[in-house]
């Protein structure tokens, strides 16, 4: 069965009607999106307008960033001077594009500008005392970090000394020393006059567009497709201004002349008819971080960059192969350390998983903690041996409960190297030192009160039918976007009546593809990493809840929309579906409650019923309440409330629907008031009607089946309109007048139609749905999420 990761919470629908009327009749939007947009904290007409329709005169003036017109004045001076300038940049995509961004801008005005990407292996992250003083004797005399160096102190004291400004541009978070740069432009650090710069989550890339801006003295609008990467590549938050880049920034790619980019989206086999922020997150950011996490990261620059289309396919070609080399890694040494753990007792109870792999590569062992921590919902640390030295190195992963920081900064003296933030360390330490890092973990995992019981929650935007998924809704959703940090894609539970077509799909099947179907309407869903439920997910003993984003799916030229699976869930099937027009023997092998609705085939069977097994009347389980575990329905009930009653008095943990019927009088349907007109005729020209002997005759005359006519003789017994005698009826003579719906057996066909209409003619889906309102305890609703 399966079991969810998360736990799944509905967004709560807000309270203000009036301001959901204004943004719908005022914005042109449905009120479903409107209250998408009061949800996520928008409470205003004009930031409503401003969120749905971006405007490039939303951003901020970039010199209200600190120390911008001293930045400015210096590379101008630069410039003018002709001083050799480097950008010192970073090796992830963020980094890649902050610094081509950097770059492009001081060459438009004639910069003499080199780069330098530190490597990720030998330089390390930020500043790098080694590699500043090589830059600064290679003539350098002002360098500018672009992604990182708020924390560079060291190594910018080092450019001091050797007569060289360092201008610092980053984002991340600031130390409680700030490094004494010529200036530093951060969107979190104050101006000399104290204030703070409007919008604080500018990605790298982002803040290295707002100095191209300003240098510019214009907004340049041929670096928005590159500062669109970082942006959605760092993951900071999707509002205000970083919304604003990320949205031209799509609409500036699908235009680009870049030959990098174009190459880069061939090689992704990205359809740009469609693209948007996921094509960045999924196809274009890994490509560019792969270049880092795999080796030199300053071709990334040059592909980005290039003008020459030979040079730009063949790195692009280079790219993807390193990507693919990178998730070859990652699945190689996620497999491993599946073995490792499910080998150590202790690590599976250990409230941080810690894996040491040998000679790992070092560049994705953060991927693979991260794919441990998806895992096992609890925090990773990956380590690997160093070939040659007695140190271990490594990365680590955490959830929102859990400060790793925090948890380990206490032995930060037992470590050769270490920092990072809540939620993801780098670290290098004598291996002999594994156990105390190991022990430090529990204790700080007992400090921080981790819960590994409660999962993280995952919030539903609202519940919607299968039926109802289409082009557009889906174009509805889309004006919410882009989508990303703080502008989360509306994640749905999904309402289905059939799961088919599951299939494994993958190199290595660890992939889910399959259908989920409605009345109407079929959808393909794509669940990855989740292809061991492929066994579960067919079995029919168990209800399957999905929820996930809707997006779309282009192949072989066609575009269909798909769902992306985030998380399932299994409950037991409280109501099995073994509706038929026979029932065998074997039917009735299993111990539980049989419930009858007509005593003759309860006499029938009741040599079949099991020694641990009881047979009932239902009318002998309607006047009394008791709770039964497993109850067989074996035949289909003239009465749907007879029904109810049964379930409700009884509140079984599981119902097992036979519901037999040989015949069913919905095929014989209801008589039309002209065919009783016709009978009464019938009977008054022909007395003394000998019903069994010329019913079938009479039948073929009338041109009505034989079942119906045989139905509204004994309606016209029950209202005294005819009488009998033997096998002959005859009119009365003074028939008193009544309606035909008053008649016992016309009252029971109705109630016999509509019980086959919800019991018998329906889908499985409709027959669960129907019956669980009446048996479901407060315990399964918990469980089914209601």
């Amino acid at each position: 069965m399966i079991k969810s990761k998360y736990d799944w919470k509905k967004m709560d629908v807000p309270s203000n009607p009036e301001l959901a009327e204004q943004f719908t009749s005022q914005l042109g939007i449905s009120e479903f999106i409107a209250n998408i947009l009061i949800n996520r904290g928008i409470d205003n007409l004009d930031d409503a307008k401003h969120f749905l329709t971006p405007d490039i005169t939303d951003l901020n003036d970039p010199f209200l960033l600190p120390d911008m017109q001293k930045t400015v004045e210096r590379i101008q001076t630069a410039i003018a001077s002709g001083e050799q300038i480097t950008v010192y940049g970073d090796y992830d995509a963020d980094g890649i594009t902050s610094t081509t961004i950097m770059f492009e801008a001081i060459e438009d005005l004639g910069g003499n500008v080199d780069i330098y990407v530190p490597n990720r292996f030998s330089d390390g992250y930020g500043p790098n005392v080694k590699a500043f003083k090589n830059i600064i004797n290679d003539g350098t005399t002002l360098i500018i970090t672009v992604d990182n160096g708020v924390a560079g102190n060291k190594a910018i004291e080092e450019a001091n000394k050797l007569g060289c400004d360092v201008i610092v541009t980053d984002h991340h978070d600031l130390p409680d020393v700030l490094p004494n740069a010529y200036a530093i432009v951060h969107p979190r650090v104050k101006t000399s006059d104290g204030n703070l710069y409007p919008f604080g989550m500018l990605s790298g890339a982002g803040v290295a567009f707002k100095v191209a801006t300003a240098l510019l003295d214009e907004v340049p609008y041929d670096l928005l497709d590159i500062a669109s990467i970082g942006t959605v590549a760092d993951v900071v938050s999707l509002t205000g201004e970083n919304r604003v880049i990320v949205s031209f920034g799509i609409q500036a790619i699908q235009n680009t002349q870049r030959p990098g980019l174009l190459a880069l989206l061939k090689q992704a086999k990205v359809n740009l008819g469609t693209f948007n922020e996921q094509d960045i997150g999924f196809a274009l950011a890994p490509r560019l971080n792969s270049l880092g996490r795999m080796g030199d990261a300053k071709v990334g620059v040059d592909l980005l960059h290039t003008f020459d289309e030979e040079e730009a396919q063949e790195i692009a070609k280079f790219a993807d192969k390193q990507n693919d080399e990178r998730k070859e890694y990652v699945d190689n040494f996620f497999a491993e350390s599946l073995k490792i753990i499910a080998a150590d007792d202790k690590s599976k109870d250990a409230p941080v998983t810690v894996v040491v792999g040998k000679e790992w590569h070092q560049g994705v062992l953060g991927i693979v903690a991260s794919r441990l921590v998806d895992q096992f919902q609890r925090p990773a640390i990956v380590l690997t041996t160093l070939a040659d030295s007695d140190e271990i190195k490594g990365s680590g992963r955490s959830i929102p409960s859990f400060d790793l920081f925090n948890a380990i900064d206490p032995i930060r003296d037992k470590m050769v190297g270490f920092g990072g933030h809540h939620s993801a360390v780098g670290l290098t330490m004598p291996a002999d030192q594994l156990d105390t890092l190991k022990s430090q973990l529990a204790k700080s995992a007992q400090e921080q009160g981790l819960d590994l019981t409660t999962k993280s929650t995952k919030m539903i935007t609202s519940d919607i039918n299968i039926d109802d998924v289409n082009y557009d809704f889906y174009e509805d959703l889309r004006k919410l976007a882009p989508f990303g940090e703080d502008n989360p894609e509306p994640v749905f539970e999904f309402k289905f009546s059939e799961i088919a077509d599951v299939k494994r799909i993958g190199q290595d099947s660890s992939h889910l593809k399959f259908s989920i179907k409605g009345r109407k309407n079929q959808i393909g869903v794509i669940a990855f990493k989740l292809g061991y439920c492929a066994d579960d997910l067919v079995d029919k003993s168990s209800t399957t809840k999905i929820i996930g984003v809707i997006g779309t799916n282009t192949w072989r030229n066609q575009t269909n929309l798909q769902i992306m699976v985030e998380d399932m869930r299994q409950v037991e099937q409280p109501v099995i579906d073994m509706r038929t027009n026979r029932l065998h023997t074997k039917m009735f092998n299993n111990s539980g409650t049989y419930v009858f609705f007509h005593q003759s085939i309860k006499q029938q069977l009741a040599s079949v019923i099991p020694e641990d097994g009881h047979a009932y009347l239902f009318t002998d389980l309607v006047e009394r309440q008791v709770h039964l575990d497993t109850v067989f329905i074996v035949d289909c009930p003239d009465d749907i409330e007879d029904l109810k009653a049964v379930l409700k008095n009884t509140t079984p943990n599981k119902t097992i629907f036979y519901l037999y019927k040989k015949q069913l009088v919905s095929k014989i349907g209801m008589p039309e008031r002209q065919s009783y007109a016709k009978l009464f005729k019938f009977v008054s020209n022909h007395q003394d009607f000998d019903i069994v002997n010329q019913l079938s005759q009479a039948a073929d005359g009338l041109k009505i089946d034989q079942r119906s006519l045989a139905f509204m003789i004994k309606v016209f017994l029950e209202l005294g309109f005819v009488s009998r005698s033997g096998n002959v009826i005859r009119l009365n003579p003074a028939p008193e007048s009544k309606q035909l719906q008053t008649a016992p057996s016309y009252q029971l066909r109705e109630k016999q139609i509509d019980a086959e209409q919800h019991l018998l003619l329906a889908n499985t889906s409709e027959l669960v749905s129907f019956v669980s309102n009446y048996f479901e305890t407060d315990e399964r609703k918990k469980l089914n999420g209601n």
